[in-house]
């Protein structure tokens, strides 16, 4: 087994081996492993404190935060007020100053009482009551040995539990599936009792032994749930439902909620009552001795059992389920779907194998389409076909950024950060002006940077403010508001973010000065001297401004060559353009845009709303069409090193070598800004499909990031087209897209079959 030991965080803890109730579909009893025969009632003293002890070692040596144990039995109750506390004490006291300890307890509900639970409120001991819904689906399995309904009490314990004094114990409802009851009765009379959670639990089955199926379906627990399913989400979603829950994260690229689905490795081991380790309960459906593993808490720590081969199978992810399972495209949401349920006898052959699909496998590609299909309207992020919802988010995520840096500053920034921060407050709340530079995509840059410092402890923090209050000024002339600001000059240079700079003295050196609005233009004072820039756009003497495209039917894009936080692409930013040089780029990237506009006006009239930004980037002969217009290099703090809305383009080339790369660079911008705000693929597996353009196999991440920008090229140059189409056909059935994902690739489908 290749990938690293996956410390156990979940420890299900056998404190009482038999059972008050005759529930025909347990797998405890009524499956192939029958070893609780011969194992004792409760759990000794002994196995009790040597399972305290090697908790408390396991999460020592992994350095875990937190820890949970569940109670379990059979029934756990039986063991007893005295021998719980004791289980209790031995717990705490063992882990106390080591990890958190998360205690529960599974039970049926039947002799819960006052005394047990005031127990529990000591202790912290959440409780989970079974029950199946109402009368006459419960008593349909779960009945006394004598066949007396268990149904009345029951729903004593689960009113006992709702008690003000004990509600914040309460757990939850599990619910075993029967496809013969009524789903929507059953969920009516589990809602009713308004539970903070409900699992629902698939029975325990496997191919030898497969789950009745009243009506013949193959899909008739798929569509049980799916009745429910429907009722709980047109009424509002009034409670978590973990199986309803898991598939909605897994879509969206969330992890897995739930052992029974998903791909996440498993962290749970068993504790028998004479203390011996086993694995997930569940095998002992499969075969005799299936949850063995030969070790035990006198003799072995749980590392040991880390490493047992049938636990390490199911901690490898996707390597770990069948073959047909890896190409299947719900994978992710399903995971080969529960360990156990995979299992099948191999003839003449004892025991058999798990390699193989799960015996709910229709079921659970019916389920998770079926919620998928449901929830798409809902759950496909405005930003992924809306450029205006991604500029918003994008702004949004600027913003938070700020907001981010002020609170990893957490006081440190002193009087100077303090002032410049409700500096910006007012002017914010005076004028649009800060929105225009917290769009700016250089702001990003120089927060990411900055909330880096702050983390690390080494923020300069008159440096942050002066950074703020540069970003300030801009703001006030932009809103047009009478307010004087101080601002820092650097080197001899006043920046004023999207604005311009300002010569203010010598190379070398640094001042302060005061800006401010005057009637036409506005001012710098420094000291004695005032220098009047009358038109902002316009340079004049020491004032350079950032230039415009906007000419010749060209959009009106900022040509940035002086933001000192624009150097953050493949190729170095230009020092400067001069006069003669920006209107020469000037004129080629105008003509570059007529082409786009007449080969792609869609693309082109998209790339117009969303740009905002063209830094010239210095080289001598244009780069070759395979490569990128302005690919982000990684801003010292990690993360993409600037905000959506700005492209790097050569300064040199031809209008006709200009285009594409204005094309390319404004797809792969855009599909980066959307990774930003959205998820459209999982990130948790390291799977990789063929690229036509590549020998070896990429991640999804690459597959769908180049299959976004050929689409577009595809449109000026057809021979992008078979690349394009044969990247979607491999993205089709990828597991790891999430619905957004998958939304996006409709469109890119759409958009290649125009071309």
């Amino acid at each position: 087994m290749t990938g690293p030991l996956v410390p156990f965080r979940e420890i299900v803890l056998k404190v009482h081996s038999r059972c008050d109730l005759a529930c025909d579909h347990c797998y405890i009893y009524e499956h192939a492993d029958q070893s609780w025969r011969t194992r004792p009632k409760a759990i000794s003293d002994e196995a009790m404190t040597r399972t305290a002890l090697r908790l408390a070692e396991h999460a020592t040596t992994h350095a875990l935060p937190s820890v949970s144990v569940i109670l379990h039995g059979g029934e756990p109750l039986l063991a007893g007020p005295a021998r719980l506390r004791r289980v209790c004490e031995e717990l705490t006291a063992a882990l106390d100053g080591v990890a958190d300890l998360d205690l529960r307890i599974h039970t049926n509900g039947l002799q819960l009482s006052p005394r047990y639970l005031d127990l529990f409120d000591e202790f912290g001991v959440r409780v989970g009551i079974s029950l199946d819904g109402d009368r006459t689906a419960n008593d349909r399995h779960r009945r006394f040995a004598d066949g007396r309904s268990s149904h009345p009490l029951v729903l004593k314990a689960v009113e006992l539990l709702r008690q003000d004094r004990y509600r914040h114990l309460d757990l939850g409802l599990l619910c075993t599936i029967d496809a013969a009851n009524d789903p929507v009765t059953v969920y009516d009379a589990l809602a009713a009792l308004d539970p903070p959670r409900i699992d629902f639990l698939l029975p325990h089955a496997t191919w030898d032994e497969p789950p009745p199926r009243p009506d013949g379906s193959p899909t008739a627990y798929a569509d049980w749930l799916l009745a429910v399913f429907d009722r709980w989400d047109a009424g509002g979603r009034p409670m978590p439902v973990r199986l309803f829950d898991s598939v909605l994260s897994t879509l969206a690229g969330g992890p897995s909620l739930t052992e029974s689905l998903g791909l996440a490795p498993t962290d749970l081991v068993v504790v028998e009552t004479d203390g011996t380790l086993e694995q997930v309960d569940s095998l002992k459906s499969a075969y005799e001795g299936a949850a063995a593993t030969g070790f035990d808490v006198f003799t072995h720590t749980l590392d040991e059992v880390a490493a047992h081969p049938g636990v390490r199978t199911r901690q490898l992810g996707l390597a770990g389920v069948s073959e047909e399972c890896r190409r299947c495209p719900v994978v992710r949401s399903c995971g080969g779907g529960l360990y156990t349920h995979r299992y099948r006898s191999r003839p003449g052959m004892s025991p058999g194998g798990f390699d193989h699909p799960s015996v709910y496998c229709a079921d659970l590609m019916a389920l998770i389409g079926g919620i998928e299909s449901r929830t798409r309207a809902g759950t496909v992020p405005p930003a992924v076909h809306h450029p205006g919802e991604l500029l918003d988010a994008q702004h949004e995520l600027t913003r938070s950024m700020l907001a981010e840096l002020h609170a990893a500053l957490d006081g440190r920034g002193g009087e100077s950060w303090q002032e410049a921060w409700e500096l910006a407050g007012a002017v914010e709340r005076s004028s649009d002006g800060l929105d225009t530079l917290f769009a700016h995509p250089y702001t990003r840059t120089w927060l990411a940077e900055a909330i880096a410092a702050a983390r690390d402890g080494r923020p300069d923090a008159p440096d942050l403010a002066r950074q703020v209050r540069r970003y300030v000024a801009a703001a006030v002339l932009r809103g047009g508001l009478d307010t004087p600001v101080r601002v820092h000059h650097h080197d001899g240079v006043l920046v004023l973010p999207t604005l311009g700079a300002l010569r203010l003295g010598p190379p070398g050196t640094d001042g302060e000065a005061e800006v401010r609005l005057a009637e036409k233009g506005f001012v710098v004072r420094t000291g004695t001297t005032e220098l009047r820039v009358v038109r902002a756009d316009e340079t004049a003497g020491p004032w350079r401004p950032v230039r415009r495209l906007g000419r010749d039917g060209a959009p009106d894009l900022a040509l940035d060559d002086i933001d000192p936080y624009r150097d953050t692409f493949d190729a170095p930013a230009h020092p400067g353009l001069g006069r003669e040089e920006a209107a020469d780029w000037s004129g080629r990237l105008a003509a570059a845009w007529a082409l786009l506009r007449d080969a792609v006006p869609d693309q082109a009239t998209a790339a117009a709303v969303t740009l905002s930004t063209l830094t010239p980037l210095r080289s001598v002969t244009p780069p070759a069409p395979a490569s990128a217009a302005g690919t982000a290099r990684e801003s010292r703090a990690g993360g993409p090193g600037y905000g959506y809305g700005a492209l790097g383009v050569p300064v040199a080339g031809a209008p006709e070598a200009l285009a594409p790369l204005l094309l390319r660079g404004f797809r792969r911008a855009t599909l980066r800004a959307l990774t930003e705000v959205t998820d459209l693929y999982a990130l948790d597996g390291a799977w990789h499909r063929p690229a036509p353009w590549r020998e070896e196999p990429v991640p999804v991440s690459e597959l769908l990031a180049g299959a976004h920008e050929r689409v577009g090229l595809a449109a000026y140059d057809r021979r992008y087209r078979d690349h394009a189409l044969r990247a979607l056909d491999t993205l089709q059935d990828a597991a790891e897209l999430t619905v957004g994902g998958k939304s996006l690739l409709t469109t890119l489908r759409a958009e290649a079959d125009r071309v």
